[in-house]
């Protein structure tokens, strides 16, 4: 059945705006959805050849998420699993990865550099007083680099209020959580002011896994006069995350709260600051030059919680990106419009790492000491150039074709600080073994990538478009990746992932109860990076060829003047076309290809069900049903996890214009599932995290 997938949705996905293409809507507001990724201006999603999903401020207040996945997980396509705290990995287009396949933005600008792609880095945005969040799905257009391979997250900010406003938020749940949410905004003349606090502390749902953050957001506009407008932005976060470990099969049926993680055996501490001012000069009519330079500041300290059984370490490492988006849009024509750009980044950067040992009470880590030994120390200064061309032009009426290129140059400075009389093996007590930690000599590596992008979007009528696109993308292998070495030989010459990415979709409005965007994409990924333990050891390798392919359909609209609803669904095939590598003990040579990729999910879905009762329109309650379908655990494909389906409730009452209560409740029916689930290969013992129980949250907003 599966081989008759695709064809099928294809089929459909071209069969619905013919059958459509005559009806009318009297209600097409969601067709004027305005977003702003794709050029880094206000464009219709209409009229943009990718597919885009995108959250309001109202729905993001609505929702108001305690961890990403709560929000994202409502756009078709998009799954973002929950590992505590706010720790995460996302799954869009690819199976569930830390790898650095996707790009994270805030106002367009990337809350990190290339090559230092953190899986859990949303929790460095403040998104629960985001203005709207945007999420596309595949890669990017040329505007943006590495890592958008997967997709875009881009956080936007809220804009300050036309008069003085004073918004409090605050909230008490399940494991003694507690979150405040402060926002004040003004405009006075020419200067718009926001400000937004968050301050949030949770025991968390496992045993000593405490987790906190506190997070501080502004934004400032000048409309310095009719040409000229200079909006900035600071960002600063602090997070302060205990370790969660996964658990073995009887652990995770008979004791799910359990933690083998106590005190600070594994944690996390973070503190990341960004600023950034974008200027955006009308020079006329017809011309737009906007210029975004930005700072980072970026420190963590660790110790892996996934690494304490084989590799056990404390390290810190620390960035500082100095860096300008330039653009400059022209309209040649009345059909012709030009977007031309140059990034440049610089990011020097520090790491040091040192070997610990724990100490155990059962299996339980209850500590640990440093060993005393450095297994890294080293600085990387990476410097990137980007320019890029995009073109769109109107063939006819109701056909745009755009076209783009863009050309990435990186050089990487990399220096160890260690010399040769430190020792590449260490003798870890725990473990009764030594570990590697080989060391690459001093040298300068570069990476260089052209992407194209082509697309085009057929305007059928005023309710119902067509898109299809082809888009080359890529990711550099991470700082971390190529230089701490750790046990495999030659990290220092991986190579980038790339991919070729084909997509058509349609989207439009039938009816008021009918909004649809339905997607069909295929994505052909070559040398993807993928992590194998061999025996005691783990080694990091190109893969050769992956195959990614699938169907995301969204559905939504009113059904009454009570109810609505929303749905979105994803059903994908994802395989390694070409992949083989050595493992185990005795060695041997493991051959996956024509397998399933492990953690892919075969389907997605989420669905809600709002109901405003007319004789009481001031509340809205809402059930909600998240679906992750099955997936093999290993490359092997010889071990499943079978999936899960979770429901939601929540209810929203406004008691005047000022002052609202809500309250929700996650995981209904207290399923017992887990977040992410994965064996090694030739091992049936499977490891599960598992996913939060049953947990109730209640608050208020005020708006002074």
């Amino acid at each position: 059945m599966r081989h008759y997938l695709l064809p099928t949705l294809l089929f459909t996905s071209i069969a619905i705006p013919s059958a459509l293409a005559e009806s009318k809507s009297a209600n097409i507001s969601k067709l004027e959805t305005v977003v702003v990724t794709a050029t880094r201006e206000a464009r219709r999603k209409m009229d943009i050849p990718e597919s885009i999903q995108s959250f309001d401020r109202e729905t993001i207040d609505a929702v108001s998420p305690s961890h990403p996945s709560e929000i994202l997980n409502r756009a078709a396509g998009v799954h973002v699993n929950n590992l505590g705290g706010e720790g995460h990995m996302t799954s869009i287009r690819q199976p569930i990865t830390t790898r650095g396949v996707y790009l994270y933005l805030e106002d367009g600008v990337p809350i990190r550099p290339t090559g230092f792609f953190n899986h859990n880095s949303l929790y460095e945005v403040n998104i629960p007083q985001s203005g709207q969040l945007e999420v596309t799905k595949g890669p990017g257009p040329a505007l943006y680099g590495s890592d958008a391979i997967g997709g875009i997250i881009n956080s936007i900010s809220r804009i300050p209020p036309s008069e003085t406003e004073v918004m409090l938020n605050l909230e008490a749940g399940s494991d003694d959580w507690k979150r405040a949410l402060l926002s004040a905004g003004t405009t006075q003349g020419k200067h718009g002011f926001v400000i937004n606090l968050n301050v949030t502390d949770n025991k968390g749902y496992s045993d000593e896994a405490d987790y906190s953050r506190e997070s501080i957001t502004g934004r400032w506009d000048v409309a310095v006069n009719e040409k000229l407008a200079i909006k900035t932005l600071f960002s600063y976060t602090e997070v302060d995350q205990s370790g969660v470990s996964s658990l073995e099969e009887f652990d995770y049926k008979n004791d799910d709260a359990k933690n083998t993680f106590h005190g600070d055996t594994a944690f996390r501490e973070v503190e990341a600051l960004r600023v950034s001012s974008e200027f955006s000069w009308e020079l006329n009519d017809k011309e737009l030059l906007t210029l975004t330079p930005y700072l980072r500041d970026n420190t963590m300290t660790m110790s892996p919680s996934w690494m304490v059984t084989y590799d056990p370490n404390e390290r810190e490492s620390s960035f500082q990106s100095y860096g300008l988006l330039t653009k400059y849009r022209i309209n040649t024509s009345d059909k012709t419009l030009w977007i031309l750009g140059l990034d440049v980044d610089y990011t020097p950067s520090e790491y040091q790492e040192g070997a610990i040992d724990h100490t155990q009470v059962g299996d339980i880590y209850t500590g640990y000491s440093p060993l005393g030994n450095s297994n890294y120390d080293y600085d990387a200064e990476q410097t990137s150039i980007s320019p890029y061309v995009h073109l769109e032009v109107q063939l006819t009426e109701k056909l745009v074709a755009s076209l783009g290129v863009r050309y990435d140059n990186f050089d990487i400075n990399y220096e160890d600080n260690l010399d040769n009389t430190t020792p590449s093996r260490v003798f870890i007590p725990q473990l009764g073994r030594p570990v590697s930690h080989l060391r690459p000599e001093d040298q300068k590596t570069t990476f260089e990538e052209f992407s194209p992008k082509l697309g085009l979007v057929y305007q059928a009528n005023d309710n119902h478009a067509a898109y299809i696109n082809y888009r080359q993308a890529f990711s550099i292998p991470s700082v971390g990746t190529l230089f701490r070495s750790g046990s495999t030989l030659n990290t220092d010459e991986l190579e980038p992932i790339t991919s070729d990415s084909y997509e058509i979709g349609v989207r439009g409005e039938a009816t008021s109860w009918l909004f649809y965007e339905v997607a069909v994409y295929l994505m052909q990924i070559e040398d993807d990076i993928v992590s194998v333990v061999n025996g005691f050891e783990r080694n990091v390798y190109n893969a050769g060829e992956t195959e990614h392919k699938g169907i995301e359909i969204s559905l939504s609209g009113a059904i009454t003047e009570e109810f609505s609803y929303a749905l979105a669904l994803t059903i994908t095939e994802q395989q390694y076309e070409k992949f083989s590598y050595t493992c185990c003990f005795p060695s041997t040579n493991v051959d996956v290809s024509g397998n399933d990729i492990a953690l892919a999910p075969e389907t997605i879905g989420n669905f809600t069900l709002a109901y405003v009762p007319s004789a009481l329109p001031a509340l809205r309650i809402e059930i909600e049903w998240e679906h992750l379908g099955e997936y093999y655990t290993d490359n092997s494909n010889t071990e499943k996890y079978d999936g899960h389906d979770l429901y939601n409730l929540r209810a929203n009452y406004q008691i005047t214009d000022a002052f609202e209560l809500y309250a929700r409740v996650q995981n209904i029916s207290d399923e017992l599932y887990s977040t992410y689930t994965s064996n090694q290969v030739g091992d049936p013992d499977i490891s599960y995290r598992p996913g939060q129980p049953r947990s109730i949250y209640g608050g208020f907003r005020y708006t002074f």
